[in-house]
């Protein structure tokens, strides 16, 4: 069981680290560019730490295609908290149907 799971904890915490490498200097738009590019990159770093075990581990028990779609949802499910609770963003009702159509593909992606 732990080997299904260890792909998914490391995913998300990868999925964290990128949001805020991608998102988390848009509440700083009055730092210079090259400053908020640096501090990315030493986070997007980290997110490397946690990503490529992921993929190792998962592509022991997931196909790849299975572990992209695994890794697809971690990320907008992380990056949905991320923009409501760090950005202030609203979470709209179309967010939502979109995010049940990923959830069918899921659903084709792991079919038999």
């Amino acid at each position: 069981m732990l080997k299904y799971i260890s792909p998914i904890i490391l995913l998300i915490i990868s999925n964290v680290f990128m949001t805020f490498a991608w998102y988390g200097h848009l509440k700083f738009k009055g730092t210079a560019l090259w400053t908020v590019i640096i501090v990315s990159w030493l986070i997007a770093f980290l997110e490397y730490c946690f990503q490529v075990p992921a993929n190792r581990l998962g592509n022991e028990v997931y196909n790849v295609v299975q572990l992209k779609t695994i890794q697809e949802v971690i990320t907008l499910s992380v990056f949905s908290i991320f923009s409501v609770l760090y950005l202030k963003e609203h979470f709209r009702w179309n967010y939502l149907v979109g995010f049940i159509f990923i959830v069918l593909a899921v659903f084709f992606i792991f079919k038999k």
